[in-house]
């Protein structure tokens, strides 16, 4: 088996940096690339294309979409399927118009200006005093070209409701959020969790939405545990 990690909107392998080395003890880890796609379903696409054999999607945020998008496409080559802070229900009324502001302000100021007006909101209270983390994630979205943004904004705004599929997914699937991600909450994920016959849950206290990096310890952990087992 392969682990597959999809980084989500705007990021790169970097979120991934704590998980790689103690998954890759389990199975081979590769990191998804998503630039270049304007569709939820052409970054799937990328996933399955990874290799021949049964494959490990975990996602975080956009990425859990687009692992969602994977299982959906060949069931029978995704084994196991993460979705971290995420969700998957339609666009809400006015998300389109927002994301479209950020691609403009991308356009205009840069992806620093994107990252300073994007990033705060994103991060749990620990997260958010920590001025390292806060620079990392900085310097990974300035990496983020703004026509790859707006690619990826335009994936975001045009996805479908996939709730109604989460009940017939036949592999196990591991969800996880941090108890202050105000983006994709832990009701989100219980609700989500509900309806998934092979569901594993997991509230990670003191995190925002960067799960991966705000816990990475925490993540890490929990991750192992469930490939394990």
């Amino acid at each position: 088996m392969l682990i597959v990690l999809v980084p989500g909107l705007m990021n790169d392998g970097w979120v991934w940096r704590h998980q790689i080395g103690p998954l890759s003890r389990i199975a081979p880890v590769a990191i998804a690339r998503t630039d270049g796609c304007d569709t939820l379903a052409a970054m799937a696409e990328r996933v399955l294309a990874i290799g021949n054999g049964p494959l490990c999607v975990v996602g975080h945020s956009m990425g859990a979409r687009v692992a969602m998008e994977a299982a959906l496409q060949d069931p029978r080559r995704v084994a196991r399927l993460g979705l971290l802070n995420s969700g998957m229900g339609p666009p809400t009324p006015g998300e389109a118009e927002g994301r479209m502001r950020l691609v403009a302000l991308a356009r205009q100021a840069g992806m620093e200006a994107v990252a300073a007006e994007w990033l705060p909101p994103m991060l749990g209270a620990a997260g958010a005093a920590s001025e390292g983390l806060v620079d990392g994630i900085t310097e990974m979205l300035r990496r983020c070209t703004p026509d790859a943004f707006a690619a990826q904004q335009n994936a975001l705004i045009h996805r479908s409701d996939r709730r109604p599929a989460l009940s017939g997914l036949p592999c196990p699937v591991f969800l996880a959020t941090g108890d202050e991600d105000r983006w994709s909450s832990a009701d989100v994920h219980r609700e989500m969790a509900s309806e998934i016959p092979l569901a594993t849950l997991r509230i990670v206290a003191g995190s925002g939405h960067f799960l991966p990096v705000e816990a990475p310890d925490a993540l890490t952990d929990v991750l192992l545990d469930w490939l394990r087992d």
